[in-house]
């Protein structure tokens, strides 16, 4: 099975510091929607693995988080695409959960969940701390320079084996070529 782990805000929609907190906030990156109908359509995987730390400090609720994952799933049907699962963490940035990225504990439940071994499975986030959960599980690191990509490009903790690409579509497109 061709699996890819995907972080949400910043690679797959625009993030925001303040946090997406309403679906009419929920903007996909040009090309990303079309990038995981390409990997659906080259039988891969798509999981996303966020972090949802705005559920942990009340500044939305369940309810709202569920209806923002509905308008991406929603919004990748119009353009063929799916998702296997979305994983996340409502919790906040204190909390001593082993969810949160850059802790593993999200990503060993998608290896629970989907019985596989996630040694060289592509993890592709705008943050280090995606980058960091995968690669406490084996997976491959790959940045995007779109959300937060360019500041993280620049971090000397940066993995040296981290594969850079300008968004999603372009590694999709590598990937599936």
């Amino acid at each position: 099975m061709k699996l890819i782990i995907l972080d949400r805000d910043g690679v797959i929609n625009h993030d925001s510091d303040q946090f997406i907190k309403s679906p009419d906030e929920w903007k996909p990156i040009e090309g990303s929607l079309e990038a995981i109908a390409r990997l659906n359509q080259w039988g891969w995987r798509v999981v996303v693995a966020s972090n949802q730390s705005g559920v942990g400090r009340g500044l939305f609720g369940m309810d709202t988080l569920n209806a923002i994952n509905d308008k991406m799933v929603k919004s990748l049907a119009q353009v063929g695409g799916r998702l296997d699962a979305i994983f996340f963490c409502p919790h906040s940035a204190d909390s001593t959960c082993d969810c949160r990225k850059p802790k593993p504990g999200m990503l060993m439940q998608i290896a629970e969940r989907f019985n596989v071994d996630l040694t060289g499975v592509p993890v592709v986030g705008d943050s280090l701390r995606d980058l960091q959960a995968g690669i406490a599980v084996g997976c491959e690191p790959y940045l995007v320079l779109t959300g937060k990509g360019l500041k993280t490009r620049e971090d000397p903790d940066l993995p040296s084996d981290t594969r850079i690409y300008p968004d999603l579509a372009t590694l999709v497109a590598d990937l599936t070529h």
